[in-house]
Order: C-alpha cells, then sequence, then structure tokens
C-alpha cells in the first residue's frame, strides 16, 4: 500500500515540478550570493503575487475548459477605476479591492456571455476583448498615469513585523497576505464546493455534465466572472507595488500567467490540473526569473524562456495523454 503510494507520488507532475524547484534553489544559491536570503525570498514572494493572483483565476476557466487571454486589460480597467475613486474620494483597502473585485466581475461576465452565446471558441472572443478593452481605457484615460496615493496606500499592510539578522525590518506585507487569501479561497471553493466540482466536470466533458442537469451558462458566468474578480484583485497589489498606474502597466502579463498554469499541469482542454501544481508552477517561474536576474541575464530572454515553457509544458502534456489512452485502449 505503502509503495504503490509513493510510486504514484514521484511519478505525478507536482513531484517532478518540486525536484526541479529544489535543484533550482540549490543551484543559485551555490553560484550567487544574493539568492538565499531573507531579503531576496521576501522580495520574490511580493513580486510574485500578482502572477500567482492571476494564475488561480486562470486556473478555474482553464478546467472548466475555457480560456481567458482579456484578464490584463480587466486587470488595468479595475486598477484605473479603483485609482481614480481613491485619489478623488480617499477610501481604505476594502473598499479599493471591492471596486476593482467588482468591475472586474462585470468585464468576466461579459467573456461568459459572448462566449457561451456565440459557440466561438474563447480564445478568440477574449483576445477580441482584450483589444476592445485596453483600446477603451486608452481612449478614457488618455494614457495618463495616476499617482500621489495617500499615506495610507503607500504604506500598505504589514503583520508579524520582525528584525531580521541583516538588521532590516520584515513582515507579512499586503502582496503576500492577499495572495495567501486567494489560494485558500481558491483551493476550498475547487475542492470543497459542489461548484467546483462541477467545473472539473464540464471541463472533462461538457456533454455528459450538461445531461446530468448541470447548467452550463452558469459555470461560464462563475469561472470567467471569478477570473475578472482575481484580475481586479492583482491590479490593486500591483498598484500598491508600484505606487503608481500605468494604463498599460499589465499589458502583455498574459504569457507568463498561461506559462505558470500550463507548467502546473493544467489541461489546456480542461477537466485535469491541480492548484497546488499551479502554486508550484509560480513558484518555479519566480526562481527562474530571479535567477535569471541575479546571473545578470538579459531580460529578454526571461521572455524566450517563458515561451519555451509552455511549448514544453503543452508538448509533454500531450505526450502524457497520448500514453494513457494508449494504455487505455
Amino acid at each position: 500500500m505503502h509503495n504503490l503510494l509513493w510510486n504514484k507520488i514521484i511519478k505525478s507532475h507536482e513531484f517532478n515540478l518540486a525536484a526541479i524547484i529544489i535543484i533550482l534553489f540549490i543551484g543559485l544559491t551555490v553560484t550567487t550570493e544574493g539568492f538565499l536570503t531573507l531579503g531576496n525570498i521576501f522580495d520574490m514572494s511580493e513580486s510574485t503575487a500578482v502572477l500567482g493572483i492571476m494564475a488561480c483565476g486562470l486556473f478555474v476557466v482553464l478546467i472548466a475548459g475555457g480560456i481567458d487571454i482579456s484578464f490584463p486589460a480587466t486587470a488595468a480597467i479595475a486598477q484605473y477605476v479603483s485609482a481614480t475613486y481613491i485619489l478623488s474620494l480617499g477610501g481604505n483597502f476594502f473598499i479599493a479591492f471591492l471596486i476593482a473585485a467588482a468591475v472586474g466581475i462585470v468585464l468576466g461576465l461579459i467573456n461568459a456571455v459572448f462566449v457561451y452565446k456565440l459557440k466561438v471558441p474563447s480564445i478568440i472572443i477574449t483576445i477580441s476583448t482584450l483589444n476592445l478593452y485596453f483600446g477603451l481605457l486608452m481612449y478614457f484615460s488618455n494614457g495618463e498615469w495616476l499617482y500621489g496615493f495617500p499615506d495610507w496606500f503607500m504604506n500598505g499592510v504589514h503583520l508579524f513585523p520582525f528584525i531580521g539578522t541583516d538588521g532590516y525590518d520584515y513582515s507579512l506585507s499586503l502582496p503576500i497576505i492577499t495572495f495567501l487569501v486567494v489560494i485558500v479561497t481558491t483551493s476550498i471553493f475547487m475542492t470543497k464546493v459542489r461548484l467546483g466540482r462541477q467545473i472539473y466536470a464540464v471541463g472533462g466533458n461538457a456533454d455528459a455534465a450538461s445531461r446530468i442537469g448541470i447548467n452550463l451558462f452558469t459555470i461560464n458566468l462563475l469561472v470567467y466572472g471569478y477570473m475578472g474578480a482575481l484580475a481586479g484583485i492583482a491590479s490593486i497589489v500591483q498598484m500598491q507595488i508600484s505606487q503608481s498606474v500605468a494604463p498599460n502597466s499589465l499589458m502583455g502579463f498574459e504569457l507568463t500567467v498561461l506559462a505558470a498554469v500550463v507548467l502546473g499541469g493544467v489541461s489546456m482542454t480542461g477537466g485535469k490540473g491541480s492548484l497546488f501544481g499551479v502554486i508550484l508552477g509560480v513558484a518555479l517561474l519566480a526562481v527562474l526569473k530571479n535567477g535569471l536576474t541575479l546571473l545578470s541575464i538579459p531580460s529578454y530572454w526571461h521572455t524566450v524562456l517563458t515561451g519555451s515553457i509552455i511549448v514544453f509544458s503543452i508538448s509533454m502534456t500531450a505526450l502524457n495523454n497520448k500514453k494513457q489512452r494508449l494504455r487505455e485502449a
């Protein structure tokens, strides 16, 4: 029994990802001076929070058998609306997150209606809305940056502060806290709630799911709305980190988020994948990017690596699916 369980664990995608991350940790610790330091670990965690939050949203959409490419534009609009409100009327982080999530949900629901009603592949719809949303944002904002936020926003949130051995102050900051809350929420939703299991069922076989009474339109509204909400939440985190808003600051982020989710073992055809794998995929990309930066490797190689990871991950998933079908035949 224990041997069978162990064999299953070591053959899992998540185990392989964890092993690669450990190897990278050891390699970068040996080859660089600043990698395995408290400051670098906290900086890496904060800078990865936006990627991780969006990856959790895209994970839910992909499990349902869809895909969303428009979330960077959704996040940009949610960010701009929230920032405009804060600069005009003030507020607090609860209001900021609430406004951004609400805007994101509305834009996500628009995607869901288009995808379901038009019966057009979701990638086509969301590429179209990506350009539509971003074009409208640039028109109404005139491309203007926003800055000069109040002190409560600039200072952020800090829990469990402590002084490290290097003499610097550390704490659980707003980006890290938000990321952890999103992970827990998504995990509970997808594993403990009936709707989460229905999302897996729809992604596995939409026709069969419909025949047993699952409402496909409701599932579409749910997953694209959830992606929109997390895009909005991530936009507030990014805004707090950068202390300013640029309308195009989140554009182009879709490739990295998709890479993290696919690298985590989530099937592009739906129904297969785990949130734990996605978190490991996010961690692997974060370590790789941080390592490349510390090794002074030019930034364009980061993009090359991200694209290569997507191709490799999709190829490996396709090969594994083919082997599984041959075994079942």
